[in-house]
């Protein structure tokens, strides 16, 4: 295996941090994604309350095995708000203090049109690309594929127009909304894949979806070619399982989700 498996808290989502870290340790998880902790989404609140300062939680977190992968926000590319840049900002403290390299963002909100999305995405990449010089950070966005850019086709004009991005890619969506083959996307955008989101669903139709989300190997998504398709390109970064316990009530607990992808050997 090349690429680093983590998972991302919306699957735990009542978890205080230690709780996540050691989940992350008792099944050989190499890293996480903060989206919730606690029960709140409101991360950079909820981590002054618990822990006080950047400076206080990275020294208590110095050394552990388990690396903070990515900072997950509500903020989006196109379509986004004034209001959303601004707690956007509130994340950057911690990411520098934590040495995380990533603060997620969401493509854009539907629906826009195809170049009512493209402009509002490049010029919230330029606020942002003038916000990191001045600020001198060393975290970056990792634009999360969607809604927004749900096919190669799209992510690749988005990268035409904003050289550098880069791309988290959401596997399952390109998948079932795009109606992609995950290897032929992968092929196609792989140069700016910096973190994968990965999950399994059936073509039964469920409550909020056409298909339903089944535990990792149990559904039809093709993991075993994608992750050959990585590991053939050497593929190091982040491969996240994103158990969306969150919105989902009635799915299993995260650690079965997990146990089941190491026991099937799905990732």
């Amino acid at each position: 295996m090349t690429y680093q498996r983590c998972f991302a808290t919306i699957g735990c989502p009542e978890f205080s941090l230690e709780e996540v870290l050691a989940l992350a340790v008792k099944h050989g998880v190499a890293g996480v994604e903060l989206r919730t902790l606690g029960g709140a989404m409101d991360l950079p609140g909820y981590l002054a309350a618990q822990y006080g300062s950047p400076a206080a939680l990275a020294k208590k977190l110095q050394g552990h095995s388990v690396r903070i992968v990515g900072l997950s926000t509500s903020a989006h590319l196109a379509g986004g708000t004034d209001a959303e840049r601004a707690a956007l900002l509130e994340f950057l403290p911690w990411a520098e203090a934590l040495g995380v390299p990533w603060l997620r963002v969401f493509d854009g909100k539907a629906p826009l049109t195809a170049t009512e999305a493209m402009a509002g995405a490049v010029d919230t990449l330029r606020w942002w690309r003038t916000v990191r010089r001045e600020r001198g950070v060393r975290a970056d966005l990792m634009v999360e594929t969607h809604d927004t850019l749900l096919t190669a086709s799209a992510i690749l004009k988005l990268l035409t127009l904003a050289p550098g991005t880069a791309i988290l890619w959401d596997t399952h969506h390109t998948w079932r909304k795009g109606g992609e083959d995950p290897v032929a996307t992968w092929r196609a955008i792989r140069g700016s894949v910096v973190h994968l989101h990965v999950k399994d669903s059936s073509s039964v139709p469920g409550p909020k979806h056409p298909y339903t989300f089944v535990l990792p190997g149990a559904g039809e998504f093709p993991m075993a070619a994608l992750r050959a398709a990585l590991q053939a390109d050497n593929f190091t970064a982040g491969v996240s399982l994103e158990w969306e316990k969150l919105w989902h009530k009635d799915l299993p607990p995260l650690e079965e989700a997990l146990t089941a992808a190491g026991g099937r050997n799905w990732w």
